[in-house]
């Protein structure tokens, strides 16, 4: 089966035609948050409602990376290498240390419990920004049923100098999905009410960053048809390569519906890896995927 739904003919410079999708692995119930590991030659990925977290190795194969996750989700890793994780078990965020120990990083804002952190990112001064939707204690099947405290679904900034945790944005009904621009001068930020709602937002906004610690703005990007921007990249043009119902689909800076990797399930996150940055690892619901792009991602270790 063709890889790729071209429809504009700069697609074709970002991709390869003779090399096709490859499906790495399958048995996750619910895979995301796909991060490479460049020194240890290793992705690790969460499987949300089956509790655990995968590692995948070249030539290797899959093994458990850690059961219980806490029911796991998105990933980065920071500037020293160490794995950022968001837990919709522990309604947290961690830090997994070079020995193993896990430091929670953020689990609470002025008292009250963090609803679900979903997806993180690592600015290139070491914050950490996360959203945290709800997803997580709105059922057992992705976490543990419970009550929002907060009762606003926050896109959060951590400072790990000063400790301080900070909102940056309120006024999204599940943020989700996020990531930088090269230049870190927008942050992408994507709503997936459209999960509980069937008018809900179903795009992905950018909001501009100021001072490096503030965001202002929040237009509408892009909408994603069909399904949601569950999870982003960007490479190093600045085109955006978002997760949707049927495969990939990378945009332009400005916009503009490039061209699709064509997935057989629906797809939840994305990231760029291998050693020269340029295999887009795609995570489905219940496969993993890669294919080698003429292109390199922005944000992979």
């Amino acid at each position: 089966m063709e890889s790729y739904d071209v429809i504009s003919p700069a697609f074709r410079s970002l991709v390869l035609s003779n090399v096709q999708v490859e499906t790495l692995f399958t048995g996750t119930r619910w895979g995301e948050g796909p991060v490479w590991f460049g020194d240890a030659g290793c992705l690790v990925w969460s499987d949300i409602p089956n509790n655990r977290m995968l590692r995948w190795v070249e030539g290797v194969g899959v093994s458990i990376f850690r059961q219980p996750s806490n029911n796991a989700n998105g990933n980065t890793r920071d500037l020293q290498g160490r794995l950022i994780t968001c837990e919709h078990g522990g309604r947290r965020v961690t830090r997994t240390e070079y020995d193993g120990r896990i430091t929670v990083i953020a689990d609470s804002y002025k008292g009250k419990r963090l609803n679900s952190p979903n997806d993180v990112v690592v600015k290139s001064d070491g914050t950490i920004w996360f959203t945290d939707p709800p997803y997580g204690i709105l059922t057992d099947y992705e976490g543990n049923r419970g009550d929002s405290e907060l009762g606003v679904n926050y896109v959060f900034r951590f400072d790990p100098r000063t400790g301080e945790l900070t909102p940056v944005a309120d006024d999204f009904t599940k943020p989700n999905g996020l990531a930088f621009s090269p230049d870190e001068s927008i942050l992408y930020v994507s709503d997936t009410a459209l999960s509980h709602d069937p008018k809900g937002a179903h795009h992905i906004r950018t909001l501009s960053v100021k001072d490096g610690e503030r965001l202002a703005g929040g237009k509408v990007f892009v909408e994603v048809v069909p399904g949601m921007s569950d999870g982003f990249r960007l490479d190093e043009h600045g085109n955006v390569w978002t997760s949707a119902g049927d495969g990939v689909h990378c945009y332009s800076p400005h916009g503009e519906l490039l061209g699709k990797i064509k997935i057989p399930e629906v797809v939840s996150n994305v990231t760029f890896g291998g050693p020269r940055k340029n295999r887009l690892f795609i995570a489905g619901a219940t496969s993993l995927y890669a294919i080698y792009v003429a292109c390199r991602g922005v944000q992979a270790p």
